[in-house]
């Protein structure tokens, strides 16, 4: 294998909830091995702002910025249109969007994520951004990858929370009652599962039109998070920390180039070992 295998001249890539912390970085993944990124997001503000941090680090001309909001089909389909027009035919589909609650001492600890009282109208929301919001992009770009002979690409970010379950007490803050105690809720589990499910069936049902589907299950990322969530995390971590923001570039890298082109339907899970424990 060379490392030319890496190159994505020529490709366009888009990538949903772009403006995200994690977006940001598949994006310069995508930008250091030569590819185009069409950044989208529901905040056209935050699209731009992250259109101008990528700037100053790469060719602007290779940022494309698009609002849309992926739990509306309409919004993909007219995505979809507008690049068509301009003859930009998505090669790469990272379906990155999702909403993940923060938790911890920032935060006043609340009894709406715990299990007993998560809502409907959250479990809607969570899952129409996270999983059906992948469903309807892999669905629209992933149809237009397997229509001629040039197929393409979909990577599905899901988390090491789609093959372990939340150890909830790491979240658990001194001082509350259990039943206020916050917890990672159940809607991050169902979806993140829920696109490795994805994952796997739309690796076979267009695999012999030369569309792969894999998913990225990222560990952690060091923030801003309380200091003691963090030590207690490290506990559970082989490595002994969180990952920084940028540790997963060179597996989207490979995951989204030719470098990866026998590796389909596989979920690759970098968590530092978190999951062998």
């Amino acid at each position: 294998m060379t490392l030319d295998k890496f190159r994505l001249e020529n490709k366009n890539v888009l990538i949903t909830g772009a403006a995200g912390l994690l977006g940001k970085e598949h994006a310069s993944a995508i930008l250091e091995v030569g590819g185009k990124v069409i950044l989208t997001d529901v905040t056209k503000k935050k699209l731009e702002d992250t259109k101008k941090i990528l700037s100053s680090q790469f060719n602007p001309n290779s940022i494309l910025i698009s609002k849309m909001d992926v739990t509306k089909k309409e919004d993909i389909l007219k995505v979809s249109k507008d690049l068509s027009k301009s003859k930009i035919r998505v090669d790469v589909l990272i379906n990155n969007a999702a909403i993940n609650p923060k938790v911890g001492k920032k935060l006043n600890p609340t009894k709406k994520l715990r299990f007993e009282n998560f809502s409907s109208e959250d479990w809607n929301l969570e899952l129409d951004v996270g999983l059906k919001g992948a469903f309807f992009c892999s669905q629209i770009f992933g149809t237009k990858m397997a229509s001629d002979s040039k197929g393409g690409v979909i990577l599905n970010i899901s988390s090491d929370l789609s093959v372990i379950s939340p150890d909830q007490r790491i979240y658990q803050l001194k001082g509350i009652s259990e039943d206020n105690q916050p917890v990672k809720p159940v809607t991050y589990s169902v979806i993140k599962n829920g696109l490795i499910g994805l994952t796997k069936y739309v690796a076979t049902y267009w695999s012999l039109k030369g569309v792969r589907c894999n998913a990225l299950s990222p560990g952690g990322v060091l923030t801003d998070q309380d200091n003691e969530f963090i030590k207690k995390l490290n506990r559970l971590i082989p490595l002994g920390r969180m990952a920084s923001k940028d540790e997963y570039r060179s597996t989207v890298q490979y995951l989204c180039s030719e470098a990866s082109s026998y590796v389909n339907g596989q979920n690759i899970v970098v968590d530092g070992g978190r999951t062998i424990w």
